[in-house]
């Protein structure tokens, strides 16, 4: 065979590996409204970018008439490439070839990418579009996915991962996602379960759906599974780029810097008028944020999901940090079980990967209630409590108004090294809010007065004077300055680039027990 025939041969198996199941099952999803996996890839990698590994990797089973579906690629496409001119090593299951079900030698290849971004410290990316483990193979898919799975506790907090679901994930399948540290949906397209709606209904007789058990918006807005419900593919893919630009190759980089127009010395006079005079009158934190923020610009994770807490990204003269906010618009602010755990996974990630943290703190206090204690407030809520303490990337913290009791403690505190904490002078810093403490102080002593209401009244203000503002804890330097609202932008920005260069240590131990 000459050399020519032998490159058309090698073209014509690419021709065939790059079909997947074959044009008749591409039409098919492309009918569907979905991309097929090299499409998927193509769209999130610079163009030209992308070198593919184990394209003619094909599996082993001879089970079940398996020997005669054999697939270049064998349901997945893998290799590497770069967003923005950056390193990202890229996976994308293929639905058309066997459903995207996971094999053996399917599994190798993914394992294959994940040690090389181990080894040299480059993000993962995840395009997941897959009917589960392949059946016919038994106990080597399961040995493949727990391979996986062992790659992303290796990976965690050594490199970024990302996960965009596209498809069906379900059963075992949902542990790689769960494991890194982004899961993007798609409406009406993609759903990740543990166990489809027939097995619920046998098992519980509940009648669900598969959108209800596991769809986009429920994971976005009830479990936490998902950091964002995509309108499209298009859209989840733009999100992840987006994403990406945030964050570091890996654990020993600092995130991107991106040069910004937008003076570090803009004021914000709005921010001077934004707390109402009445304090259990709410307002906007995102307005806060985006009005401090390089261009006003903030890519929220979690939006969707306790919208009590905000946490997302954005800079600060050019530089990333990550935002953590109490939001007086939902439930006044309170921390609950669900906002601690989303603003402890997000303080972690910042912490792994070196993203300065900025929390903008008004918070009433924790959620009452036997709901909250009989789930697990406390071992939750220290959850949060546990991430501030252990961060050791630079933190700022402005008090806008609220932080009350133990709210106040594990918000970023002075005492769990907050770096620089600043309070606004509408701060009110205390145990609780002056109307709840009158009422233990003098709530006795107030019935034998004529008047009680009045002699309460006039001791909430007494007590709002003296205790429920930012200047009794300035005195003891728990606030570091308290500060004009408008320059609160220059203010951050100082503190941060005062901070660029901090080094902070824990204990010497193998890792820490986090409350989980």
């Amino acid at each position: 065979m000459s050399m020519q025939q032998k490159l058309d041969e090698l073209m014509h198996l690419r021709g065939q590996a790059r079909l997947g199941g074959g044009q008749e099952r591409i039409d098919k999803h492309h009918a569907q409204g979905k991309m097929t996996a090299r499409e998927r890839i193509n769209l999130l990698v610079d163009e030209g970018s992308f070198e593919e590994f184990d394209m003619f990797k094909a599996h082993r089973c001879t089970h079940f008439g398996m020997e005669k579906k054999q697939f270049l690629g064998d349901g997945v496409v893998t290799g590497y490439g770069t967003i923005e001119g950056r390193l990202v090593y890229v996976f994308s299951q293929d639905f058309t070839v066997l459903g995207g079900s996971l094999s053996e030698t399917f599994a190798e290849k993914i394992i294959k990418i994940m040690d090389l971004a181990i080894k040299n410290g480059a993000p993962v990316i995840g395009l997941n579009d897959s009917g589960g483990a392949r059946i016919q193979e038994g106990i080597e898919s399961l040995a493949g996915y727990t391979d996986i799975f062992l790659r992303n506790v290796m990976a965690s907090g050594v490199v970024p991962q990302i996960s965009a679901i596209f498809g069906p994930c379900a059963g075992g399948a949902v542990y790689s996602p769960a494991l890194t540290d982004f899961s993007i949906m798609v409406k009406n397209n993609s759903y990740m379960f543990l166990t489809g709606p027939k097995v619920v209904k046998s098992v519980t007789h509940e009648d669900v759906t598969v959108e209800e058990l596991g769809g986009a918006m429920m994971h976005a807005t009830k479990s936490g599974v998902a950091d964002y419900a995509a309108e499209n593919g298009i859209d989840a893919i733009s999100y992840v780029r987006k994403l990406f630009s945030f964050l570091p190759q890996n654990n020993v980089e600092n995130p991107p810097y991106l040069a910004t127009e937008d003076s570090p010395n803009r004021r914000e006079e709005y921010l001077n008028q934004i707390i109402p005079e009445n304090p259990n009158a709410a307002y906007d934190m995102k307005e806060v944020i985006h009005r401090t923020v390089d261009n006003g610009e903030f890519f929220e994770l979690k939006e969707l999901f306790a919208p009590n807490i905000i946490t997302g990204f954005a800079r600060y003269n050019g530089f990333c940090v990550g935002i953590v906010a109490n939001q007086p618009c939902h439930l006044s602010g309170v921390l609950d079980i669900d906002s601690s755990i989303k603003g402890a996974r997000f303080v972690r990630f910042c912490d792994c990967f070196n993203i300065p943290i900025v929390t903008f703190v008004d918070v009433p206090g924790f959620l009452p209630g036997t709901n909250q204690e009989y789930n697990g407030a406390i071992r939750n809520g220290a959850k949060i409590l546990f991430a501030y303490a252990e961060a050791t990337v630079p933190k700022v913290t402005v008090v806008t108004r609220k932080a009350y009791g133990g709210a106040y403690c594990v918000m970023s505190s002075k005492h769990l090294r907050g770096d620089i904490n600043y309070a606004w002078p509408t701060a009110e810093i205390a145990v609780m809010g002056a109307k709840g403490a009158v009422e233990v102080l003098y709530g006795r002593e107030a019935k034998k007065k004529d008047d009680p209401a009045k002699f309460l009244l006039d001791k909430e203000k007494e007590y709002a004077e003296k205790v429920a503002n930012p200047y009794g804890a300035a005195r003891r330097g728990y606030v570091d300055d308290i500060i004009e609202p408008a320059r609160t932008r220059f203010r951050i920005i100082k503190a941060l680039g005062m901070l660029q260069n901090k080094r902070d240590t824990n204990p010497m131990k193998k890792h820490g027990n986090i409350p989980l």
